[in-house]
Order: C-alpha cells, then structure tokens, then sequence
C-alpha cells in the first residue's frame, strides 16, 4: 500500500494582495451581501486592506448605520454575520467569471506556491481574511488551488485574531497530519504589517512581500524575518522557506 510522505513543515499564505488582487471583484460582492442582509446600500466602505470579511461587515455597519443603528446582542450581531456570510459566497460565486478579467495574479505567486510545494515535508494552507469558499475561488481562478489544503486554514469568517486563528490552524494541521508539525518552524508569507504581527503572535516565521500596501520599511520594522519586493524570484521564495523552516532554523 502507498504511504503518504511524512508532512514536518507548514507554510501559510496570504492571498489578497500577496497571491493576487482581485479588489475590484470582491468590492462588488461586499455591496451586494451588505444590501441583501441589512436593507440598505454600501454607502460608505470601510477600510478593506488586511482586514478579515468579518472585521470588513462589523465596520461597514458601524460607518453605514452611524446614527441610526439599532442595539443588538452579540447573539443577533453573530446570526447577522453568518447572514452576510452566506450572501458574501453568493455574491462571489455570481462573479466568479469576473476574476481573470479584473483581477489578476500577482508576478511570480503561481510559480512560487508550486516551487514551495515541492519541498519535502511541505503542506501549504492559508491565513486569509476571505472566508473558505471565497478564498479557494480566488486561487482556483488563477490556477493555485491545487497546491493548498484548505481544511486546515484560517478564514474571514472567524472572529478570532488573526494570530490566533495561526494558532488554531496549528492545532487542525497536529490533527490531521500528526503532533510534530505543531512544535515544528512554520512560515507565514503576507504583505502587510498585521500579517506580520500574526505571524509573531502564532509562533510562525514571518515573510514579508511587499506587494500590498505596506512598504519594505515597515514590513521590516513589524519584525519580518525577511521582506521580498515580490514572488517573482521563485528561487529567493523556495530558499526562505527551505531554510526558516529547516531543522537548523529551528536551534
């Protein structure tokens, strides 16, 4: 019988603005979910980047309902999330033809998640603030999908921190793959300031691409292990990851 090779190293990804930019689709998806859920158009639209769905509806809520908001326990305010989730993968799951006509992957990011698969010992997921299915439909478009299990990522949809919700990602690759990988280096690669702080908060090695909208400077300064312009350099992707989550790294 076939035994699956052993998995020791976890590598986590990012995806908006790390993998690719599809910001353009997925601001139509957010206005259509808000309407359908609250009654009321997306007036105002809060700040997106390196913020989680969840993070992104509570706001939207707070900037759209100023002054009118009627009081709601923790209770409705989950019932009404887990609404707009629902919608939000509706809404997404209408534009999905969309995504390689106004967004598009980010040089390199193809090349390197495929490069980084082949490393041995390797199981790669992510840590995104998109929720699950929205999430696998962005790198599906663009040919990414293959190379992650999306089973034991961190999604939008969670109102966990993101460094907690690394946290708990450890603790569903422990289940799943065995105990070692939990205690094993892992590398988390993201393009902003909180993917860092993450990454530092859940015990894993932060790669910093600066890709998104914090610059090299500050990705430095938040404590990235390294920061790379972009992915376009397959090889300087595979050597971080190769060596940050080596045995070595680990001493």
């Amino acid at each position: 019988m076939h035994r699956r090779p052993p998995i020791y190293r976890l590598v986590l990804w990012n995806i908006d603005l790390t993998l690719v930019d599809v910001a353009r689709v997925a601001r139509g998806a957010y206005a259509d979910a808000f309407r359908k859920v609250t009654g009321r158009p997306l007036v105002a639209l809060p700040q997106m980047v390196a913020r989680t769905d969840s993070e992104i509806f509570f706001e939207a809520l707070a900037l759209n309902e100023a002054g009118s908001a009627p009081e709601r326990t923790e209770a409705e305010g989950q019932e009404l999330l887990a609404r707009y989730t629902t919608e939000l993968e509706v809404a997404f799951d209408a534009r999905l033809g969309q995504l390689q006509t106004q967004g598009r992957a980010l040089p390199g990011a193809r090349d390197a998640v495929a490069a980084v698969a082949t490393l041995p010992g390797v199981v790669q997921s992510v840590l995104t603030g998109t929720i699950r299915p929205n999430a696998a439909a962005k790198l599906r478009a663009f040919r990414m999908d293959a190379f992650f299990d999306f089973e034991i990522g961190g999604y939008g949809s969670e109102v966990y921190p993101m460094g907690a919700q690394l946290l708990r990602s450890r603790g569903r690759v422990a289940e799943k793959y065995g105990g070692e990988i939990a205690t094993n280096p892992a590398v988390y690669l993201g393009d902003s300031t909180r993917d860092v702080e993450a990454a530092r908060i859940g015990g894993a090695h932060p790669v910093a691409v600066a890709s998104g909208r914090s610059t090299a400077s500050e990705l430095r300064d938040a404590g990235a292990d390294l920061v790379l312009d972009d992915l376009a350099d397959t090889d300087a992707v595979v050597t971080a990851v190769n060596w940050l989550t080596s045995a070595v790294s680990a001493g």
